[in-house]
């Protein structure tokens, strides 16, 4: 901060004239503590400017012939300076070079003639630190361009979150279970608040309805009859959040994609899980010549009494392999192909075991079997595929007898 003080002198006013002023200087840069005459008398030698607070007082002295700096403070070193021609035209003012806080005190600017002090102006200057610089405006400028690029940033992680969430919605589970096990368990884990759920229902990808709960109960009456007395759900779901169906003895007919969907008591749907059901193909193999063979079908006890199970052959050729109905087996209606040959149990109904034995196997028996159960409630079938294959030993030793006759009637 410069400031300028003026000191007035007249050639008659000789006397020792003095002033009094405060100033204030700032730490940054440079500082002037003013004072200059109006009329410089030509008699004036030499300028001094002093500060009593010091040991050494000298700040600086400017004489005729120049600076004359051999009596000056060492903290003033190369710090101070005076118009060269300070004397002849009165501006005798000192310009500080970066004063700091412990510059503070009291100056006096002494005129001399001839070594004679006859005037004096005493500055007190303040030295202050610098006010803080502004703010850089980088920040306001980033901060404008970043908060719109956050906030876009917020509401794409949410979108891309919702989006995840839908998609692993959607995301089909793959379950594969062998040929002939009791049961097959569809995963699904609630993920969504367990007061809320009011209806679980599974379908399959054709909308059959597989297994319905709902105000806390199963309701076998609107399953679909290819699935019925054959699913079950925890008994306890709403308090354990799981949500998984079992199907028991999964055949073929089993292999679909599966939906659980669960509702509100408002109808609103509250989650969906997809789970893909496969189920490995029922494969048999016998020598001819065994004594019998099993096509094994297993399926839920205490079938009606009304249940019709029959077994047929699809290829190479259809045929009537074995008919049950009515409680009895009907051989009147089978393929001669298999007449007294095909055996099922008598309690088949009761166990649910409706397995066919075959004896006596042929290699013209290979081929792709069916199983379909049939009654008011339900609805039940198996495919597999047997093949027979000729017992080269027997073959073999057949061959051996036929050559051993001949070379006897040689």
């Amino acid at each position: 901060m410069k400031i300028l003080l003026l000191l007035l002198l007249s050639k008659k006013d000789t006397d020792l004239q003095h002033a009094h002023r405060h100033t204030h200087m700032c730490t940054r840069g440079l500082s002037l503590l003013p004072c200059q005459l109006l009329a410089a008398p030509s008699e004036f030698t030499a300028a001094v400017w002093d500060s009593n607070d010091l040991n050494i007082p000298t700040v600086h002295v400017r004489v005729k012939s120049g600076d004359d700096l051999d009596d000056q403070n060492q903290r003033y070193t190369n710090r101070t300076s005076m118009s060269a021609d300070a004397l002849q035209t009165g501006n005798f003012s000192l310009t500080l070079r970066n004063p700091t806080v412990s510059d503070s005190g009291t100056y006096t600017c002494i005129l001399r003639i001839a070594g004679r002090d006859v005037s004096w102006t005493y500055l007190q200057p303040k030295v202050t630190e610098p006010p803080p610089p502004p703010p850089p405006v980088w920040p306001k400028v980033v901060s404008a361009v970043l908060a719109p690029v956050v906030v876009l940033a917020i509401c794409c992680g949410i979108g891309t979150f919702c989006g995840y969430k839908r998609l692993k919605s959607k995301e089909v589970q793959e379950v594969e279970v062998d040929t002939g096990v009791t049961s097959a368990k569809l995963p699904c884990k609630a993920t969504v608040q367990l007061s809320q759920i009011n209806k679980v229902v599974w379908k399959n990808r054709n909308n059959r309805n597989v297994h319905v709960y709902e105000n806390g109960s199963d309701h076998p009456q609107k399953q679909d009859r290819h699935y019925r007395h054959r699913t079950e759900m925890n008994k306890e779901l709403l308090k354990t959040g799981d949500l998984s169906l079992t199907l028991k003895y999964p055949t073929h007919t089993a292999r679909d994609t599966y939906t659980c969907t669960v509702y509100s008591s408002e109808g609103k749907v509250l989650m969906e899980k997809k789970v893909e059901l496969k189920v490995k193909d029922c494969k048999l193999e016998v020598v001819e010549g065994a004594e019998s063979v099993c096509l094994p079908f297993q399926t839920t006890e205490n079938l009606p009494g009304d249940t019709e199970v029959l077994w047929k052959r699809h290829e190479p050729e259809y045929m009537k392999v074995h008919v049950y109905e009515n409680g009895s087996d009907q051989p009147d209606k089978q393929d001669k192909h298999y007449k007294g040959r095909t055996e099922m149990k008598k309690d088949l109904l009761t166990s649910g075991d409706l397995s066919l034995t075959l004896k006596d196997p042929k290699v013209g028996d290979s081929g792709k079997y069916g199983c379909q159960v049939n009654n008011k409630e339900a609805w039940r079938y198996k495919r597999l595929w047997l093949t027979v294959t000729e017992n080269n030993q027997a073959k073999k030793h057949t061959e051996d007898t036929r050559i051993s006759s001949t070379d006897h009637l040689v």
